[in-house]
């Protein structure tokens, strides 16, 4: 009887199983390390690629930016330019028609035009010299033409033309003459009305009237105008007249008045500009004391908030109510967040033979 073999694990026969098992196990994890070192390169490469083109990208997005920015400075400068431009073109339209409407009126030739102009011209250059030559006196005349003392005895020379002989003040009396920054207005629109009154920038602009009336010639005639969406007489009830200045008690009378008047509302030109040109004779010379470009004309804005481009907008619309033949001369205080203001007024000063001036805070 065969004897049977005892059956043993340790075999060499099962110790070749095992270790050709254990072999393909790590063969096949070689296998796969290999194929996930392979895509983690290649996803890697895609990663850079994509990063590389990102940055390419924003490098030509911020040149880009670059050119944009360039662009609109040049077409704020050629906005600026053509607001000038506009300007003039209507003033000398409004000349134009004046002229013409002049000699359709007058029956005489055109010599005869000429010549009258001349004669009244020869009158106004005497008129001028003899006020030029004329000494101010106490009671006849204000102070110096040409400067006057301001903090610390400081001498200015203005160069503002306190001449004519219907002189008419016009001074912005909106709530955005309580301080020269948007905030600082907003906080004092809502103060006692006692300390809205002592504002810096308001007390400022009743000094500039005080200063325009102590220079004005004796002889002259004088109008005082507050405004904001209406432009009222400091004087109640004198809208159709004309004050003396030899008149010691209508000047007085004028600034008491305006020293009780509180800053308040917007800002509309279209209403003293209608005024000045009513008026019976015209003024022959008009100070404009403002801060800002308006902000309505005759009717209050169906929209609360007001943009730049509305701002110019209305300024030029308000100047086609200006009398026909007044030099212009501007006082400005310039206010934040409005640049395009003092341009606009120097254009208005300049076109029209006036005057413009940004004063410093020291002044009058």
């Amino acid at each position: 009887m065969v004897k049977r073999r005892e059956f043993n694990v340790f075999t060499l026969s099962f110790l070749d199983v095992m270790f050709c098992g254990f072999g393909s196990v790590i063969l096949i994890f070689i296998i796969i390390n290999h194929s996930t070192e392979t895509t983690s390169q290649e996803i890697n490469a895609k990663l850079l690629a994509e990063v590389k083109k990102i940055e390419l990208q924003v490098e030509n997005e911020t040149l880009n930016l670059v050119e944009l920015r360039n662009t609109l400075e040049e077409a704020e400068d050629e906005i600026i330019t053509t607001e000038a431009l506009v300007l003039e073109i209507i003033l000398a339209i409004k000349e134009l028609q004046a002229k013409i409407q002049e000699l359709a009126d007058s029956g005489a030739s055109q010599k005869d035009n000429i010549e009258a102009l001349k004669s009244e011209l020869k009158l106004l250059e005497e008129e001028a010299a003899s006020l030029e030559g004329s000494v101010a006196g106490a009671e006849s005349s204000g102070s110096s033409l040409r400067s006057i003392v301001g903090q610390g005895d400081r001498q200015y020379l203005t160069g503002l033309k306190i001449g004519g002989q219907h002189i008419l003040i016009l001074l912005d009396a909106s709530a955005s003459m309580l301080d020269k920054t948007i905030v600082n207005v907003i906080i004092r629109r809502n103060l006692p009305d006692e300390i809205k009154l002592q504002s810096e920038k308001w007390q400022r602009a009743i000094r500039t009237v005080e200063w325009i009336t102590a220079n004005m010639p004796s002889d002259a005639n004088f109008q005082l105008f507050t405004f904001n969406t209406e432009t009222k007489p400091v004087i109640k009830d004198t809208e159709n007249e004309w004050l003396r200045v030899i008149e010691k008690a209508d000047t007085d009378e004028a600034l008491a008045n305006l020293k009780k008047i509180i800053p308040s509302g917007g800002t509309s030109l279209h209403h003293p500009f209608a005024v000045a040109r009513n008026m019976e004779p015209q003024p022959d010379n008009i100070f404009l004391i403002i801060d800002s470009l308006p902000t309505q004309g005759f009717e209050k804005p169906k929209r609360s908030a007001i943009e730049s481009r509305d701002r110019v907008a209305l300024f030029s619309s308000a100047l086609e109510e200006l009398p026909d033949a007044s030099p212009i001369n501007i006082i400005l205080f310039p206010m934040e967040g409005d640049p395009i203001a003092a341009p606009s007024y120097w254009r208005l000063a300049q076109i029209t033979g006036g005057s413009f001036l940004a004063p410093p805070d020291d002044w009058p």
